[in-house]
């Protein structure tokens, strides 16, 4: 019997940094930083300057750095980035607690992510997530982002693995909908769906 791959995507499922649409690192940007976060936003993300690094063609510390010199704000590109990455760490206990109860059962898990290197980075090491998961996609190292087709092929490949051998746990529509093109099982996680997700993942593991 083949082995049974569930890849989870990160924000929105596993971590919950994303309440009633907005952020929770834009709360108290304006204060911590001294600059607006909705500025931050438009220089960084409105102005498509982030598409670069987010599939690795850009280092995101320089547009960090490039952003904090236009802005004229007192921190440095280091210092700004361990911040942005604390105020974004909002596990999902009970999304981990399924997480973990699928390590029991037996099931690969993978994190399937729109990340770039220095947060996947930060996932991984500060948040401790080498410890749960047997693999790591991101965007950024891969070269790839979701939802084209090459992000899981990616993984397919990697793993040696058919769609129907994979479940995708994400928050975004449009990339379920691209996994379950490829074949793939996929489950569209929104808020509060922890025991619908927790029988999806029971029904995949039973080949349902």
């Amino acid at each position: 019997m083949t082995q049974k791959i569930i890849a989870w995507d990160f924000d929105g499922v596993l971590n919950r940094n994303l309440i009633d649409g907005t952020f929770v690192w834009k709360a108290t940007f304006d204060r911590d930083i001294g600059v607006s976060a909705e500025a931050f936003s438009k220089y960084v993300f409105r102005s498509g300057r982030f598409d670069d690094v987010l599939i690795g063609k850009r280092d995101l510390i320089d547009l960090v750095a490039e952003w904090i010199e236009q802005a004229d704000c007192a921190i440095t590109p280091t210092a700004f980035l361990n911040y942005w990455f604390r105020k974004d760490n909002l596990p999902d206990d009970q999304s981990i607690q399924l997480l973990n109860e699928a390590r029991t059962a037996g099931f690969i898990n993978v994190l399937a992510t729109n990340n770039e290197a220095r947060r996947l980075a930060y996932i991984r090491d500060e948040m401790k997530f080498e410890t749960r998961m047997d693999h790591f996609f991101a965007a950024g190292p891969m070269g790839h982002k979701k939802p084209a087709e090459p992000f899981f092929r990616t993984i397919e490949s990697a793993l040696g693995a058919r769609g129907e051998d994979l479940f995708l746990i994400d928050d975004k529509a449009e990339n379920v909908e691209a996994a379950a093109d490829l074949g793939w099982r996929a489950f569209h996680f929104q808020a509060g769906d922890h025991n619908r997700l927790a029988e999806a993942i029971r029904d995949f593991g039973a080949g349902a």
